[in-house]
């Protein structure tokens, strides 16, 4: 048994999942040098919420950011999280934009880009996985994990071999909602080994506790690596504390080989800054607990606050349980939808209109019936021809790749951004943030004409005109 590799999520899902991915890249920049002495097998740093994040709150350019971090982990194969055709925007996005996106990802500094697809359909990866091969990246697709009838093993290992047949170069169990249980993990990914060729990471969250067991027993299953989180940014919806994984392994067949004294070094410098955090308001310590409530409801620990939100909005915090119990209805309705974003707020809101309205389907979302029609790919389990005509109507269903409906659309873009671009990758920023991005450039463009301005007036001081 080689030894397990360790992906890092401290600067990328660790403070997504704890503080709405708020960490900023000035307080990232002094850790790094140590950080890259670990020798992690990747550092996951980019995709996912960061580069929403980054031009909506912080006003930072996150190809910026990706270009600092690259500088500063000269030594670190650098991870990315990709939404197969949605990149990381909230639409499916011609294939040219994809493209496009892939090649100055990898330009700008991605090693490693972990791609994925809600529904787990297979089509809406394709496209990602030839860009990222054609520009040399190492592409992991992964899998989102889910519970429920539809979801056996020989669901995943089904879907693992078509994922090894397009080009994938390693496969990820995505367990976002911290839905696994340890022996489940342990079983599934030995049958996913036995199954495939290519190697298998697992993704799991700590919410419901169980993250730490779920590790080792895939570990003990043949698992190749493993995400963790640095332990002040661990635990609650984080991941499994990396310090903990390694010191576990030490000395065993699976040893990490990662130095317990640099980590601690690391874990320090994160220490101050999660005491900022808690400090400010920013980290709420109810994000650490532990709340068993997904599994109990197969509800991830997200959609669950959002359900609650919006009945408490209604005045109806009364009819929670109804609601959890319409979910599961909704969701076999609409073909076994994994329950991750986005698919479990369409289906969440859905499940709340259905029992406030007091008759199912009175009240129908555009975003359900986007899902029904077929604008988010094939689901699961196919949907039942009447009940699609019931929703949708007269619309003519999709059947094929949904982005084989999208003309090509970064010429277009191109123009429309034409005003505020100052590097090609703003066009990117545009196309996935529309308007935030706008905002962005703009108060880019008047911090520079500011300091430009200053400068002018300190030349006419110093010499005179």
């Amino acid at each position: 048994m080689a030894k397990i590799g360790i992906t890092e999520t401290v600067i990328r899902d660790a403070h997504q999942s704890l503080i709405a991915t708020r960490m900023t890249t000035e307080e990232m920049l002094p850790v790094l040098p140590l950080m890259d002495k670990v020798g992690f097998h990747s550092v996951e740093c980019w995709g996912g919420a960061t580069f929403d994040s980054c031009l909506r709150f912080l006003n930072e350019d996150p190809w910026e950011r990706l270009r600092t971090l690259r500088k500063n982990l000269p030594n670190s194969k650098l991870q990315m999280l990709f939404r197969g055709q949605n990149m990381l925007g909230y639409r499916h996005y011609a294939d040219d934009v994809l493209e496009y996106f892939v090649q100055k990802s990898v330009a700008n500094g991605i090693d490693i880009i972990r791609i994925f697809d809600a529904l787990n359909d297979v089509r809406n990866l394709e496209t990602a996985v030839k860009a990222a091969k054609k520009e040399g990246a190492h592409t992991q697709i992964a899998i989102s994990y889910t519970t429920g009838d539809k979801f056996t093993n020989e669901y995943f290992v089904d879907y693992a071999k078509r994922i090894e047949s397009v080009g994938a170069d390693s496969i990820c169990l995505k367990d976002m909602a911290a839905l696994l249980t340890p022996y489940r993990a342990g079983e599934l990914v030995g049958a996913l080994k036995k199954a495939v060729k290519i190697p298998i990471q697992l993704h799991t969250h700590y919410t419901s506790g169980l993250a730490s067991m779920c590790l080792l027993k895939a570990i003990e299953a043949g698992v190749d690596y493993i995400d963790t989180a640095m332990s002040p940014m661990a635990n609650g919806t984080s991941h499994t504390p990396t310090e903990s994984m390694v010191a576990a392994l030490q000395g065993t067949e699976y040893d990490t080989g990662l130095d317990l004294k640099l980590l601690t070094e690391i874990r320090d410098y994160f220490m101050t800054l999660r005491k900022k955090y808690i400090e400010s308001g920013l980290l709420d310590p109810k994000m650490l607990a532990v709340d068993a409530n997904a599994l109990i409801y197969q509800v991830p620990g997200g959609m669950l606050s959002n359900l609650l939100s919006q009945l408490k909005q209604a005045g109806k915090e009364d009819k929670l349980t109804e609601v959890l119990q319409e979910v599961p209805r909704v969701r076999k309705d609409a073909g076994d939808l994994p329950l991750v974003t986005p698919t479990s707020q369409i289906v969440g809101t859905q499940a709340v209109f259905n029992v406030l309205m007091g008759e199912r389907y009175k009240m129908v979302t555009k975003e359900f019936k986007g899902v029904v029609r077929g604008e988010y790919g094939q689901t699961p389990t196919p949907i039942d021809p009447a009940f699609r005509k019931k929703i949708i109507g007269d619309a003519e269903p999709i059947d094929c790749r949904p982005a084989d409906l999208l003309e090509p659309e970064l010429e277009k873009l191109k123009k429309e951004c034409a005003e505020w671009t100052e590097q090609e990758e703003d066009v990117l920023s545009y196309a996935q943030f529309g308007q935030v991005a706008v905002k962005f450039f703009e108060e880019r463009r008047n911090k520079k004409y500011n300091i430009d301005s200053k400068h002018s007036d300190y030349e006419n001081k110093v010499h005179p005109v």
